[in-house]
This record gives C-alpha cells, sequence and structure tokens, in this order.
C-alpha cells in the first residue's frame, strides 16, 4: 500500500535542518512511502539537491510563501498565515492529496488549523491529542495531552472511544485495557466530572479496568494500554514525566562525573545506562496524533531531532496504513446508535 504523506517543513524549533534529513532517511527505509515537502521552495529545493534519483520521484516540494512561528496565537496564524507551510499541508490531507499531515510547528495554531480546515467527525465534539508514554509494561498511551483545557463527562468518554482505535491499530490489541485517571482508585475518590465519566465508560462495550492513579502512567501495579484524562490534566503530567526524565538524566551524570572512582563505576556500568536511557528515550515516543477530525494530523515535539521527527513520520504512515479515521468514525457511530437504543 503506498502511503504520500504532507511535511510541514518549515515548522518547529529547527525547521529544514531536521525535517529535511528526517524525511529523507523514511523515505530510503520505505519503498511505498512518497513525500511532499511543503515550504520555502528556494531553500528545500537546494537541500534535496543531493536526493538520489529512486528518490526523487517519490519527493515533491510545495511551495508555502509563509511560516507559523513557534509563539504565535493560533487566531493570528489561523487568520493571517493562509500560505504557511503548515496550512498548506493540512490543506493537502483536506484536497485528498496527502494521507496525512506531520508538523513540529506550533501546537495550538496546529490544532486551530487542523479543526478549521478538516472538520470534526461526525458525533465528536472535541479533537484530542493522544500518544505514547514509556512504562515498565513497555508503554502506555495516554489522552488528552492538551488539546482541551477543560472536559466534560460525554468528552472524557468520547476519548475513551477514540483512544481505544488507535491503540487497536498501532499496537494490534483487540480490547486495550483502559483506565480513567483520579486521585485515587476507590469509587468516592475524584470530582463530578470524572465520577460521570466513569459511569458511562462502566456501561460501554469498551474493555473499562477503572480509576487509575498518576503513578499507573509509567509504573502502576497493572498494565494499563489506554489513560484518559481532559488537556490540562495531561499536558501538567507530559510535562512533568518530562522534566522527571530530564532531572534523573542530569542527576546521574553528575554522581558519575564527582571523581576517579565515580568515572570508573560509570565506565563498568556504561552498557546498563546506556540501556536504561535507550528504553527512556523521548525521541523513540515522538508524535502525538490529533484524533476527532476527519484527516489525519501527527504533532511533532518543536524541539525534535532527525531521529525523533523520523517516529513522527512513521507514526503517522502506521495509522494511515491502519486506517484509524475512517475506524473511529465507525466507532463513534455505533456508541452513538447503542445509547439511541439504551
Amino acid at each position: 500500500m503506498s502511503v504520500t504523506l504532507s511535511i510541514d517543513a518549515m515548522g518547529g524549533d529547527f525547521g529544514p535542518q531536521v525535517t529535511v534529513p528526517a524525511s529523507l532517511a523514511c523515505l530510503r527505509k520505505n519503498p511505498d512511502l512518497n513525500l511532499i515537502m511543503v515550504g520555502d521552495e528556494t531553500v528545500l529545493t537546494g537541500l534535496l539537491a543531493g536526493v538520489s534519483s529512486a528518490d526523487k520521484n517519490r519527493i515533491k516540494v510545495q511551495h508555502a510563501s509563509q511560516v507559523v512561528e513557534m509563539d504565535e496565537s493560533p487566531q493570528k496564524a489561523l487568520k493571517n498565515k493562509k500560505d504557511s507551510s503548515m496550512r498548506v499541508a493540512i490543506n493537502l490531507v483536506q484536497q485528498g492529496v496527502a494521507d496525512a499531515c506531520v508538523s513540529a510547528g506550533n501546537t495550538g495554531a496546529l490544532m486551530a488549523t487542523a479543526r478549521f480546515v478538516l472538520k470534526m467527525i461526525p458525533g465528536i465534539e472535541r479533537p484530542a491529542i493522544i500518544s505514547t508514554l514509556p512504562s515498565i509494561f513497555g508503554h502506555t498511551h495516554m489522552l488528552d495531552l492538551g488539546g482541551n483545557v477543560d472536559s466534560s463527562a460525554e468528552h472524557l468518554y468520547q476519548f475513551a472511544v477514540m483512544g481505544e482505535e488507535v491503540v487497536k491499530a498501532v499496537e494490534n490489541i483487540d480490547k486495550p485495557r483502559i483506565g480513567l485517571l483520579n486521585i485515587g482508585e476507590e469509587d468516592m475518590k475524584g470530582n463530578e466530572q470524572v465520577k460521570a465519566a466513569g459511569k458511562l465508560l462502566e456501561n460501554s462495550t469498551l474493555n473499562y479496568i477503572g480509576y487509575v492513579e498518576g503513578n499507573s502512567i509509567n509504573a502502576g501495579h497493572v498494565k494499563v494500554d489506554l489513560i484518559v484524562t481532559d488537556g490540562f490534566v495531561g499536558n501538567v503530567a507530559l510535562k512533568s514525566i518530562e522534566g522527571a526524565a530530564k532531572m534523573i538524566g542530569v542527576k546521574l551524570k553528575d554522581s558519575f562525573s564527582k571523581h576517579w572512582l565515580t568515572k570508573l563505576a560509570g565506565l563498568i556500568a556504561y552498557p546498563v545506562l546506556k540501556s536504561f536511557k535507550d528504553s527512556i528515550d523521548p525521541r523513540m515516543y515522538n508524535g502525538a496524533s490529533f484524533i476527532g477530525l476527519r484527516g489525519l494530523v501527527i504533532k511533532s515535539h518543536g524541539g525534535a531531532d532527525v531521529l525523533a521527527f523520523e517516529t513522527a513520520i512513521h507514526l503517522a504512515e502506521l495509522e494511515v496504513r491502519q486506517d484509524v479515521i475512517r475506524k473511529i468514525g465507525e466507532k463513534i457511530e455505533k456508541a452513538l446508535e447503542q445509547k439511541v437504543t439504551a
């Protein structure tokens, strides 16, 4: 199956210096992949000058005269940057030219633009951001990671329905174990919004295992495939995990650098430390899906390097091949039918 992706080549902290080599690396690894690099034609053509003749037919440049800045407001980007690399890349998905869009650009602007251009899947009230996080069981998926500051019980239920389809597609799991993030596992814990969402999930056909606490994201006592929460809590949790991982890395490096004995210990422990570092390397978990839209958009971390952006491209390709958007639409339609029947 041939897959065509539009790449916002100008987005992110490093723009084409990361997006171009990452795209070429993915192209070399997959002969069924086609890419449309969107951005400044002069810049991109220069960076692609050395592309092999075998790859030239599978990579095209689509000119876009504007760039959405990383600190630009979503409203300004939507109104004044209609020819930005971000907007044009999303337009290609809406037009059916590309199967999905990948961007490391401004998250708020990307969400606002994607929602405006692609519209929502019927029955979905709000889009959500889902990504993968490392855990002692390997990894778990979590949403919403910042798409919505506040969410109702119904929204949380819809997030769970959409998230289930993503996990099934990406992990090849028939019935993902779904937990609702709460301040405790007991039924009396949590606010009214979470309690109401719990009731909806209990009465659904989803494989809902109940409330889970924050430690279940990375190290809970039971395996959870999907954790559901609102965007405010989800984003705080995500940034806290990223900060903790960075702190651990810095502290380990400082501890092994104190004097010659600790440096020697560091050399002896290097294989173990490298294995640990690789297992929680955020670059291998880069790429968050905007779900609930009538088109596929993958958000890469703004500070992604070449390897991290490659990971985001691979995620987009996988979700296209698994037909995630269609499956979410069908699942939501069935969920709505069940509610009407009930």
